[in-house]
């Protein structure tokens, strides 16, 4: 009987919490710097949610180590609901694929949601002669090493996509060049200091649609809306998919009604003609799990990017 009263305080204790949260600021962390899907994404949700709850939702960029820096910093936190993750694929599924030693353990983060996901696109500047994959694998082939690629930084979905797409094109040969994040990235890539990106779509379209840069292929499944002209990957490297994703974690030990109330209200947000409109612009697709679906999901992405990691044979530079 003891037992059981200790247990029933326990639950009484987790659901008055989630009844009353959230009674002051939420703080989301984004690993990534200012300017990036990461980061956009979760700033279009944050306004909503801040308007729900009627307390503030600060999105707070904690950039560095291929994500691991913010990631820590939450993995560390109070497990209160007031100190979010909101991350891409590298801290929650791919990093613990690549890094030896991890201050977190990314399994122990309690699964809130799955904002949306992005493709991405095979990009090169203007000053590169291909305008088809095919026509940079030709290039490649003929110049072994001589062309080089940005990417996030390494381990991030752009620099694994690029790997993948020079595993199945034959075993390229091109340099890798990593950037603390997608705006610096796409800043010398926009200068021709570097040659090719494959970069999350959404931030790097309106480059495409003004012509500074040239996007070769999507790597979605099947070609997208955004740009109904360009092939996917897919149709010359068949099998090809490579998606990145934005995921919401709390803190291990967090309340299962506080992660709920969180996934709900981010559902909710989701469903706004807005927040519809404005994903759409950053070629997002809302998705909007429950905790459980999120936890079943990186399950998969997991297993996903570990396959992508064994056969482009990537190793931390």
């Amino acid at each position: 009987m003891k037992r059981f009263l200790v247990l029933l305080g326990i639950l009484f204790s987790a659901t008055a919490a989630a009844q009353e949260w959230p009674a002051k600021a939420v703080r989301i962390i984004v690993p990534f710097p200012a300017g990036g899907s990461a980061d956009l994404l979760p700033r279009v949700v944050a306004e909503k949610l801040s308007a729900r709850w009627g307390q503030p939702v600060v999105v707070e960029n904690r950039p560095g180590a291929a994500g691991n820096i913010g990631a820590d910093v939450v993995y560390r936190a109070e497990p209160d609901g007031y100190t979010l993750l909101s991350a891409p694929p590298p801290p929650l599924v791919i990093n613990r694929l690549m890094y030896a030693n991890l201050p977190y353990d990314s399994t122990q983060f309690v699964p809130v949601t799955v904002i949306g996901a992005i493709p991405n696109v095979v990009l090169v500047n203007q000053k590169i002669s291909a305008r088809t994959v095919q026509e940079l694998i030709d290039l490649a082939k003929k110049n072994p090493g001589k062309l080089n690629y940005a990417s996030q930084g390494n381990g991030t979905t752009s620099h694994l996509t690029a790997e993948l797409f020079m595993a199945m094109a034959g075993g390229l040969q091109m340099t890798h060049v990593p950037y603390k994040g997608t705006a610096p990235a796409l800043t010398d890539l926009l200068a021709g200091q570097v040659d090719m990106m494959c970069d999350n779509l959404g931030v790097s379209l309106p480059h495409v649609r003004s012509g500074k840069l040239r996007a070769l292929a999507v790597t979605s499944e099947k070609r997208v809306p955004s740009l109904p002209g360009v092939p996917a990957l897919a149709e010359s490297l068949p099998g090809f998919v490579a998606i990145a994703w934005f995921g919401v974690v709390a803190p291990p030990k967090t309340p299962a009604s506080i992660a709920d109330k969180i996934s709900l209200a981010i559902r909710d947000a989701l469903r706004m003609p807005d927040v519809e409109k404005r994903l759409a612009e950053l070629s997002a697709e809302p998705m909007g799990l429950s905790p459980a679906e999120t936890a079943a999901f990186m399950r998969q992405e997991t297993e996903r990017w570990s396959a992508v990691i064994r056969a482009a044979g990537v190793k931390l530079e």
